[in-house]
């Protein structure tokens, strides 16, 4: 199983590398730029070697970039669209030098506009970055609902996915609390949301889950994670996700509110179980 959490490359690539094997993981996520702002670190082409090795030596899974939350491709607004495009685009080509081909971002808000309205304006966005030779894997991340989000139902982020031109390059992340909170029940029909997400986006299109417990109920339209097996999802539906036939082969990256000793504990427990 590649299971791992989010972590920090402000020390470099292969400090997160050493970080992610001192908690047990193989894998791990980590934001490309400042999660709140613009900036992005300087890529080091010999740390990013140390990394590599790291990965090749204890066989790790595939490593998750993620956008940063200032992104929002849905917007009405041309700067903040604008800064969103140029933001993706520059992360994109950042990414042909790391070890890492899977990058996932939230699809945004609307701002009141509309579902329809922030749908056509992310595939616009994406259709004006992506060239089709791209080596990178783009993840929708599955949201909860709150507010004016986009990417809360299987039916939208699909739709998003069917109007990017090079739309092999789209993929899908599913986050176990937001899916939770938008009401698919994957506490007590599982094999259901599963088959519902295979007939509406196709299974091969999952590529990553953010694995998080709840502090909200079931369609709450909320999204508070919460550590594992104290939230409303609870630690046997989490056993259960990781050892799906139709999951266990994919990465499984920790976002929970947590330190690292935190994390070393969650992915103990999560591997005993």
């Amino acid at each position: 199983m590649h299971l791992g959490c989010h972590l920090s490359i402000s020390k470099g690539y292969e400090e997160a590398g050493k970080q992610a094997l001192s908690i047990g993981a193989n894998t791990f996520q980590f934001f490309t730029r400042n999660p709140r702002g613009g900036k992005a670190k300087e890529i080091n082409a010999e740390d990013v070697k140390k990394l590599k090795d790291i990965m090749v030596e204890h066989s790790f899974g595939p490593l998750l970039a993620h956008a940063p939350y200032t992104l929002n491709m849905a917007s009405h607004k041309e700067r903040i669209w604008e800064f969103a495009k140029m933001t993706l685009a520059d992360d994109l080509k950042r990414l042909e030098e790391i070890p890492c081909d899977l990058y996932t971002f939230h699809p945004g808000n609307h701002l009141k506009k509309g579902v329809e309205y922030g749908i056509n304006r992310i595939t616009e966005g994406l259709n004006e970055i992506l060239t089709g030779n791209e080596s990178t894997t783009i993840l929708l991340e599955t949201m909860s609902g709150k507010g004016t989000e986009v990417g809360y139902t299987f039916e939208q982020i699909k739709e998003i996915i069917d109007k990017v031109k090079y739309s092999e390059l789209m993929g899908v992340c599913l986050d176990t609390c937001h899916i939770y909170s938008a009401g698919y029940d994957i506490v007590n029909d599982l094999d259901d949301v599963l088959q519902k997400f295979d007939d509406i986006i196709g299974l091969d299109r999952l590529k990553a889950i953010h694995l998080n417990d709840s502090m909200k109920d079931f369609n709450s339209k909320k999204d508070r994670h919460e550590k594992i097996g104290k939230g409303t999802i609870g630690l046997e539906a989490i056993n259960k996700i990781i050892t799906h036939p139709q999951l266990k082969h994919l990465p499984f990256l920790l976002e929970t509110p947590n330190d690292l000793e935190g994390y070393k504990e969650e992915i103990e427990l999560l591997r005993n179980v």
